[in-house]
């Protein structure tokens, strides 16, 4: 490879021009100024793979270099279609969301939460089942039927009273002198 400042072609002239700060690619200094050639190896497989070692490095820079270029011109592409960043992360989440559902763990808690669900239902279903069979023991019960005709004799002396009253006072549905219905569950 040529220099790492070199123009990177993407269509477009300069495109892939970055900074010379942006070029220059850290080397730990304390690992290159080594002067001692480590045990087995020679001074020349040394010298090979430091050079090995600068060309990587300098691939590296290149790569950075083509990287920020693509982006930039992925960004270029993007404003001029009109894509915002707001409409990649709805794609996103969008993505995040269907890989979660489609995902083992996710179908796994679903089907422990639906079965909570059903045992859950079936549960209430027999509490309400009881409560029912429970209240309608107790209305069957001697002392239910006792209080109930002892409120149906209060009620009928109570509306006995009105219906003898002499205060010549009609009901305001012009029913006249009939009694008023009895829908009263006692």
């Amino acid at each position: 490879m040529e220099s790492a400042s070199q123009d990177i072609n993407l269509n477009s002239p300069n495109k892939g021009l970055l900074s010379d700060a942006m070029t220059d690619v850290p080397v730990d200094s304390a690992a290159s100024a080594r002067t001692a050639v480590p045990e087995g190896l020679t001074l020349a497989e040394e010298e090979e793979l430091r050079s090995e070692l600068a060309k990587v490095e300098e691939e590296i820079g290149t790569l950075r270099q083509v990287l920020a270029a693509k982006e930039r011109h992925c960004g270029e592409l993007k404003r001029k279609l009109g894509l915002t960043p707001l409409d990649g992360l709805k794609q996103n989440l969008s993505k995040s969301w269907h890989d979660v559902q489609v995902s083992n763990a996710y179908k796994k808690t679903q089907e422990t939460l639906s079965q909570a669900g059903q045992k859950t239902s079936a549960a209430l279903s027999n509490v309400g089942s009881v409560i029912s069979r429970k209240l309608g023991d107790m209305r069957n019960s001697a002392t239910f039927k006792s209080f109930e005709d002892r409120v149906g004799t209060i009620k009928s002396r109570v509306v006995g009273s009105r219906e003898n009253s002499t205060d010549g006072l009609h009901s305001p549905s012009g029913a006249g002198d009939k009694p008023p219905q009895d829908n009263a569950p006692f």
